[in-house]
């Protein structure tokens, strides 16, 4: 028998403990400015992340209050990660690249535009391959003429979950964590075919290897 759980009382104490973890972490940052320098402007900015340093990118964003916008997917799980999100205050929308990827993609860009959000893309999520663009974020960039900064975080201890397909880490309490945001970056204007699609992808991957070489 499957026994279906109400999100919000998964959420509400998720959220709370995932809030005191981040308030412990010890952040080193570089880059900074090159967020402010174009937040006071009238570019929209997306923030390109990896899925395996969400949770320690997102813990800065707690302490900063960063206004961001993120995807989350149409599934029971991601009504959890919705909920514990807008918690710490962020704006989701929904959908996923196999299920609502245009309403997600739309939804994601009216935000931007509209409400001055910060977006924010796991490049490579939700299902990988780990590390490897995929065609969201150069999509959602085009359309709402944003800039790209790409941003990594590197833990000093994390928790790593070998087996998982990004080998996702997990902050522990007091840990210290380098945040790095990289320069801002135009997506092409010409049509999006497969190899400026790859073109494109590598050139952001280019710029994530860049960035930093942790501990």
């Amino acid at each position: 028998m499957k026994i279906k759980v109400n999100p919000a009382l998964i959420a509400v104490p998720l959220a709370f403990c995932y809030r005191l973890m981040a308030k412990s972490l010890r952040f080193e940052v570089e880059g900074l400015e090159n967020v402010t320098g174009v937040l006071g402007s009238n570019k929209t900015v997306i923030m390109a992340v990896w899925h395996n340093e969400l949770l320690a990118l997102s813990a800065y964003s707690i302490v900063k209050n960063m206004p961001y916008v993120t995807i989350a997917s149409d599934s029971n799980d991601g009504q959890i990660i919705t909920d514990i999100l807008e918690r710490i205050g962020y704006e989701v929308v929904r959908g996923s690249s196999s299920k609502g990827g245009l309403k997600a993609l739309l939804g994601m860009t009216r935000v931007m535009k509209t409400k001055g959000r910060i977006g924010i893309i796991t490049m490579d999520g939700p299902k990988g391959p780990r590390h490897q663009v995929k065609q969201g974020i150069m999509a959602i960039a085009q359309r709402t003429d944003s800039l790209i900064i790409p941003m990594r975080a590197y833990l000093e201890k994390p928790i790593v979950f070998e087996k998982s397909w990004d080998q996702f880490e997990l902050p522990r309490p007091f840990d210290r964590c380098k945040i790095f945001m990289g320069t801002p970056f135009q997506i092409t204007r010409k049509k999006l075919g497969h190899e400026m699609l790859k073109s494109e992808a590598d050139k952001i991957e280019i710029e994530m290897k860049k960035l930093g070489n942790g501990f």
